[in-house]
């Protein structure tokens, strides 16, 4: 299996006046920046089989964004990629079919925890994602063992391997 991790593109900024913290929506600079984004991903590797998001509106726009660059997937929203549990998210996948490659869209600091836990590391905050940053993760025994990186790409890297 693989596993596509990708954090959710720009949001507007913790305590802006009016917008609760679950609500913030995408800025436009981020669903424009993500686009581009987003290409390079479906570049680099293809249509996942399964596109999991967290439910929270920046996560989920984040994923329709993809969605759209991957072609014929759906988002499907997964609770546990809402959470701060790491451990939440391996139970999730462990519960899902067999596939090839699965894609989420979710928060930090989860996904740089979950990035860890997956390669052994100690110190999850040095594999922090940037806003649209994602990598990728062999999981040749599932999500219930480790794995090896493939690739971590900032957004800006995604966004240039979209130009032909």
């Amino acid at each position: 299996m693989k596993l596509l991790i990708i954090r959710h593109a720009a949001a507007v900024p913790r305590g802006t006046p009016g917008i609760a913290d679950d609500d913030r929506p995408l800025t436009p600079s981020g669903k424009t920046k993500f686009r581009a984004a987003a290409q390079g991903l479906a570049r680099v590797t293809g249509r996942p089989d399964l596109l999991l998001t967290s439910p929270l509106p920046r996560a989920k726009a984040t994923a329709e964004i993809a969605a759209l660059a991957f072609k014929r997937v759906e988002p499907r929203i997964e609770p546990a990629l809402a959470g701060e549990s790491a451990e939440d998210i391996v139970a999730a996948l462990r519960r899902l079919p067999p596939v090839q490659t699965i894609a989420i869209v979710g928060h930090e600091p989860v996904l740089s925890a979950l990035l860890a836990h997956f390669l052994g590391a100690s110190q999850p905050e040095r594999l922090a994602f940037k806003k649209g940053g994602a990598a990728l993760v062999e999981l040749p025994d599932g999500p219930a063992a480790a794995g090896k990186l493939v690739w971590f790409l900032k957004p800006r890297i995604l966004r240039a391997l979209a130009v032909d």
